[in-house]
């Protein structure tokens, strides 16, 4: 992927390294599906959430990764404890830097598929299959859940493509097509993604999933300057704008990377990959795992984004983890 913060390569570097140090062979031979967890200050909650996971999914073995962003409760023993691998990073980001490492954790372990879920135990693990069904069918290269399939939100009318749940956290897609997309935000990372996704022309559907009421801690999602103060009104306010400015931001520099047109398309036509992603699949980049031809630049995307020799990740040098961070509180993952 690329880094647009030398310090988040640093961090994220220094990250890798230890991971790879502490767990060997283990973390370079992962199963073919890595459940990925971001989590901050989830004692009492990420323990059942790891021993909720099924072992396999579609037939086919499975490894959590949890990414402590930064953790200063029991969240490190705890995961460990209950089985998952877990890269303890000493600085917190947010989730969508901790996802973002995870992700690239899953590739370099040669996972073929990335599962994706919080680490309250709001999603039911038993879903799991169900999202990542059709991209182990090859059917799909990015599944989300849908708390309310059938509705539209703002993100439907930027790509073309109907999206009724843009921040469902419970998703599944092709290990490979997170090095294609650009990841920067430390916040809204699910929308991120699949705005990044779909304009990359790759084939994204939902399917139906739901979500429980968190019963241990409190959501760290959508705060703000004065989180402290525990004001829902002010929460929501700080979070639909700041949300509201990642997809128009991703959206257009997106658009702008994929080099196809700025105007909204009509629906259906961003499953199509236009430009770039059109002579990568012209020319076929090879077979996933699952045996079904690939959709998408995959491989030219790697190399520049950070999975492949002569990339950005493998030839950078790591660094110490101590780089300095913004203290803003909506870094909590």
């Amino acid at each position: 992927m690329i880094y647009g913060d030398p310090r988040d390569q640093a961090t994220d570097d220094a990250a890798v390294a230890a991971f790879t140090q502490g767990y060997g062979e283990r973390a370079a031979s992962l199963p073919p599906v890595a459940i990925v967890i971001a989590a901050y200050n989830e004692e009492g909650a990420i323990g059942p959430v790891i021993e909720a996971l099924p072992d396999q999914v579609c037939g086919l073995a499975t490894a959590a990764i949890v990414v402590a962003d930064g953790c200063s409760d029991g969240t490190v023993r705890e995961a460990a404890a209950a089985g998952a691998m877990v890269c303890d990073v000493p600085v917190n980001r947010g989730q969508g830097a901790a996802l973002r490492l995870g992700y690239r954790l899953a590739r370099d372990g040669g996972a073929a598929y990335i599962v994706t879920t919080d680490a309250d135990g709001q999603y039911n693990p038993a879903e799991i299959q169900t999202v990542l069904a059709p991209v182990a069918a090859g059917e799909a290269d990015f599944v989300t859940g849908s708390r309310r399939l059938g509705s539209q939100e703002t993100l439907s009318v930027l790509t073309g493509q109907k999206i009724s749940d843009t921040t469902f956290g419970l998703r599944a897609m092709r290990a490979e097509i997170t090095a294609a997309v650009r990841l920067e935000q430390p916040q809204y990372q699910a929308s991120e993604l699949l705005i990044g996704v779909i304009t990359h022309g790759y084939k994204v559907t939902e399917v139906p999933a739901t979500i429980h009421r968190r019963r241990v801690g409190e959501s760290k999602k959508g705060q703000n300057p004065f989180y402290q103060l525990h004001l829902p009104g002010v929460n929501n306010l700080f979070y639909g704008m700041r949300f509201a400015r990642v997809i128009y931001g991703t959206w257009w520099r997106e658009r702008r990377r994929s080099g196809r047109p700025l105007e909204s398309e009509p629906a259906g036509a961003a499953g199509r990959a236009t430009g770039p992603e059109a002579a990568g699949q012209s020319e076929s980049a090879g077979s996933s795992a699952s045996g079904t031809a690939r959709i998408g630049p995959v491989d030219s995307a790697a190399q520049m984004n950070g999975s492949g020799p002569g990339s950005v990740e493998t030839s950078a040098s790591s660094a110490t983890a101590g780089a300095p961070v913004s203290g803003d509180p909506a870094k909590r993952t």
